[in-house]
């Protein structure tokens, strides 16, 4: 996901400040990386968060023929799963218990024939549908004994909808474990704030408004000031795919085989934990925004902000609903 935009220019150090800050920037897993930090001993990290990318693509890329998950995906009996790929597992059949199945990491074969994948969909018809969705149900496959095991070896996972979260983690992680202990991660729009800038100024993060088309300019709708929390958000306006003058959200039901149908435009989460404020994001804007609410009221220490439609007019809904218009989040000054 890649809806949240961090505000850059708030983050420069002044020149008053002994410590300098660490900057640096790439692409990894199909999108853009951001980490941000400030260590008194000014420490160069690059090479350790190449080395973690590294090991997330070999566990975790479809794109990567030889990663682990690629290989589970064609049966190789040879695999040996690790922690990365056994941790985004369980994350992606947490949020399938929680969602009822609405989130469900074997949904690929129809992610792949909608055209959200590397390659074209094909012309969906229910004859289609119909013969992907036998693929598909995340009850169908377990981890037994260090082997993934399925109901039908023409299944598929597809960690997508977590990896860029624990990705973040990670590298906050590491971060952390080295004594650092103010920073901004953002790997795809999936974002930790640890501490703060200097002179305890905090970090700030803008949600975008929802844009018309997908190439439209990025404008930010509300700014949030984060400290050692984590926000991801998930939108239907940029990623679609149209067919014959229709759009299609690229959140797909695994229950029809179908993208979902609904007024929610984004969902932000605010959490401390950026993998699963990655996988609520995504559930919100599968189940819509009356199950959303039902879903966040049983998550402890969760916050969210909605971006709706209603009446051909855009909305936002806050929840919890007695946060104090202060703290979370507040519209940009125009």
């Amino acid at each position: 996901m890649f809806f949240v935009l961090v505000l850059l220019s708030c983050c420069f150090l002044t020149g008053c400040c002994s410590v300098e800050e660490q900057r640096f920037f790439g692409t990894t897993q199909g999108s853009y990386y951001s980490i941000i930090y400030y260590d008194e001993q000014n420490r160069d990290f690059n090479k350790d968060f190449d080395s973690i990318f590294n090991e997330l693509d070999n566990t975790l890329s479809l794109w990567n023929e030889n990663s682990l998950i690629s290989r589970v995906n064609r049966n190789d009996t040879t695999v040996v799963l690790n922690k990365i790929f056994v941790d985004n597992f369980n994350y992606a059949m947490k949020a399938a218990e929680l969602s009822d199945g609405y989130f469900d990491p074997t949904v690929g074969p129809l992610v792949a024939a909608w055209g959200f994948h590397f390659k074209e969909g094909v012309d969906m018809t229910p004859q289609i549908v119909d013969s992907l969705l036998h693929l598909v149900g995340y009850r169908k496959i377990k981890i037994e004994n260090g082997k993934v095991i399925k109901q039908n070896p023409n299944m598929t996972l597809d960690f997508n909808a977590v990896a860029q979260g624990y990705t973040t983690d990670m590298i906050g992680e590491f971060l952390t474990s080295r004594g650092v202990e103010n920073y901004l991660v953002d790997v795809g729009g999936e974002i930790m704030a640890k501490g703060s800038k200097p002179r305890n100024i905090p970090w700030k993060v803008g949600i975008e408004k929802p844009a018309d088309n997908k190439d439209d300019e990025r404008i930010v709708q509300e700014i949030v000031e984060l400290s050692n929390k984590s926000i991801v958000t998930s939108g239907n306006y940029r990623k679609y795919v149209e067919r014959n003058g229709k759009r299609y959200s690229h959140s797909i039901d695994p229950n029809t085989g179908y993208p979902a149908s609904n007024n929610m435009l984004s969902a932000t989460i605010i959490c401390d934990d950026t993998a699963w404020a990655d996988c609520l994001a995504s559930i919100c804007m599968l189940v819509g925004m009356e199950k959303a609410k039902e879903i966040l009221a049983t998550q402890k220490g969760v916050k969210a902000f909605f971006i709706y439609e209603d009446d051909n007019k855009t909305k936002t809904l806050t929840l919890p609903s007695h946060i104090p218009d202060s703290a979370y989040p507040r519209p940009v000054d125009r």
